[in-house]
This record gives C-alpha cells, sequence and structure tokens, in this order.
C-alpha cells in the first residue's frame, strides 16, 4: 500500500491511501482529514507509518498512518516550521531513524524517531531562516539552503554546522540525487542547477521557464519539477535537457510532487512507475510514468480537497 499526506493553507491534514484494483488501475482512498494546525500547514514528510506536518504555528504535527491517529507536537522550533525530513538507516530502510527539521528561526531540530521522538540537538545554521534542508542517504549530513542567500552543511552526527557558503542568489529547493547522491539540485526561481556532491561544482543548468515550486528526484538522473507552469517536467540531469513533461498535469500551480520508490528489499513492487502530484486549487493526481510520454496522458487517480494545497508527502508499505 501507497500512502499521500497533503496539508492546505487553511490548516487542514489530508490522508490517503493509494491502492491497486483488481483491473490494475490505482484508487485514492481518503483516509483523514481535519483541522491538525493553528497556522497554515507549510511542509510535510512521511515514512510509514510515521508522518509528519510542519506549519506557521511554530509546531510539528506527528501522525500514525496506520492506525489514522496524531502521535502528538514537537514545539522546539521560534518560528514557522520550513522543512521535515525522515531518515532511515541503510540496514534498516523501512524504520525511521530520525527526523530533522527546519525553521524561519535559522535552526534545525535532530529527533530520535525510534524512541518518541526525543529532541536530540538544535542545531543553528542560517541568519534569516533555513528555507529547506535535504539528508544526505548516509544519514551523517543535511544540507541546507537559507534566506540569506546561503548553503549549509550540518554534520547530523556530531549535531553541528560545518560549513555555510554564499550563493549568487537565493535558493528555495535542495535536493539530493536519487541513490548513492552523488549530486544535488538548487532550485533558485525557475533555474534548477545540478552539482556534484563532493566539490559542489555546476554539473549543468536548466531553464524551467516559470517558478519552480516543487521538486522531487527520480530513478535514473531524474529531477522532476512542477511549479507556476502548471506542468510536472522531468528533467535529465545529465545532459540538461527535458526528458518529458506533462503538459496541463493541473489547472493551478504544482505545489507538491512525490515519486514512490522501490524497496531495496520488494523487488515485486512496482512503485518507481508511479507519481503523485499536488495543487493549489486542491486536486492530487496520480500518474504512470510509463506513460507520461504518451501525447496527453491521464492521471491513474485523482481526488480533489478543495482546498489551497501547500505541500505533499508519501511512502509505501509491503
Amino acid at each position: 500500500m501507497m500512502t499521500l499526506i497533503a496539508g492546505s493553507y487553511e490548516r487542514f491534514i489530508w490522508g490517503f491511501s493509494l491502492r491497486p484494483s483488481a483491473s490494475e488501475t490505482l484508487t485514492l482512498a481518503p483516509l483523514f482529514s481535519y483541522p491538525s494546525h493553528a497556522a497554515p500547514i507549510k511542509c510535510a514528510a512521511s515514512l510509514f507509518p510515521l508522518a509528519a506536518t510542519g506549519s506557521a504555528d511554530d509546531s510539528i504535527r506527528l501522525y500514525d498512518l496506520s492506525l489514522s491517529s496524531e502521535l502528538g507536537s514537537l514545539l522546539d522550533h521560534a518560528a514557522p516550521v520550513t522543512s521535515l525530513s525522515f531518515f532511515s538507516s541503510p540496514l534498516a530502510p523501512s524504520i525511521a531513524r530520525n527526523l530533522v527539521s527546519a525553521s524561519a528561526d535559522g535552526n534545525i531540530c535532530i529527533y530520535d524517531a525510534g524512541n518518541r521522538f526525543v529532541h536530540l540537538k538544535t542545531v543553528p545554521v542560517h541568519r534569516k531562516g533555513v528555507a529547506d534542508l535535504a539528508v544526505h542517504p548516509s544519514g551523517r549530513l543535511a544540507l541546507t539552503v537559507g534566506r540569506d542567500a546561503g548553503i549549509g552543511m550540518v554534520n547530523l552526527v556530531r549535531g553541528r554546522r560545518s560549513f555555510l557558503g554564499k550563493l549568487d542568489r537565493e535558493a528555495e529547493i535542495v535536493r539530493y540525487g536519487d541513490g548513492g547522491a552523488e549530486r544535488f539540485f538548487l532550485v533558485r526561481d525557475e533555474r534548477i542547477s545540478v552539482h556534484d556532491s563532493e566539490d559542489a561544482r555546476v554539473l549543468a543548468e536548466m531553464d524551467g521557464g516559470r517558478r519552480v515550486l516543487s521538486a522531487a528526484a527520480g530513478e535514473s538522473g531524474l529531477l522532476f519539477t512542477g511549479g507556476e507552469d502548471r506542468n510536472v517536467t522531468a528533467w535529465d540531469t545529465t545532459s540538461g535537457k527535458v526528458a518529458y513533461c506533462i503538459d496541463g498535469a493541473h489547472s493551478a500551480r504544482v505545489k507538491g510532487l512525490v515519486v514512490f520508490k522501490k524497496k531495496s528489499d520488494d523487488q515485486t513492487c512496482e512503485a518507481p512507475n508511479v507519481l503523485a502530484s499536488a495543487a493549489s486549487d486542491g486536486v492530487i493526481r496520480v500518474w504512470d510514468l510509463r506513460m507520461i510520454t504518451k501525447e496527453k496522458p491521464n492521471p491513474l487517480a485523482e481526488a480533489n480537497t478543495k482546498s489551497r494545497l501547500t505541500c505533499l508527502a508519501g511512502s509505501s508499505s509491503k
């Protein structure tokens, strides 16, 4: 089973299960929806059965997706929570080990997800707030981008900032590539840049045409982006060219993307063929990546929350 959670400007969290049917189609079945925060939700993360949302009310809310229930709140930030990421050990990829959060207070917080979300450390990183973070697959470090037009590196083992550099302009999104994380990606307005993880040199640059608001790494060097152009674009980050595009994927801005990845111990799962997208008009759509190269692909499943969606997260379980 695959699950999706979406957050909205109206403070609601929406939960869905993505289930295959006998006719080999997928259905988005609602799990829950309720106002979980006191202010708009800004970010979400999921690693089944756990999920988390961060809000402009400075709090993080935790959920158990298997029980469709809330687990509690984390209140260690002093400003809106802007980014969340679960980390699992490569030896146990289906079990959440840590939760890392970022905030407009310029700090990141590290939690032990396996021990009732004990707060391990608060690490000051940026002077003007953290816009986004990405945890390396090893779990040893994280990259951050800030409102101070900086890029930071945090040693998650020692719990301290190890580097802070200056960018030519502020970046809103940072992502590691799929697999060995030999590359990372930065999004600055409509520009997407590909960087070598060893020395941060630029390997390729792409122009999205209009502002990019969401990004998700796919397999084989692909990066999926969505934004103000209302499309979902797959970029070949090796050549810096568009691999394919879902033109008019939504009727409004694309605010969230999720690529379902195959678990290393589940060779029968076809999750890597599935991409989910969410737009600010409240619509969530699920796409079969094998069909995207068609002239006008149709979504496998769709749900309308009738709210202004701000983020999307997803994960799968056996």
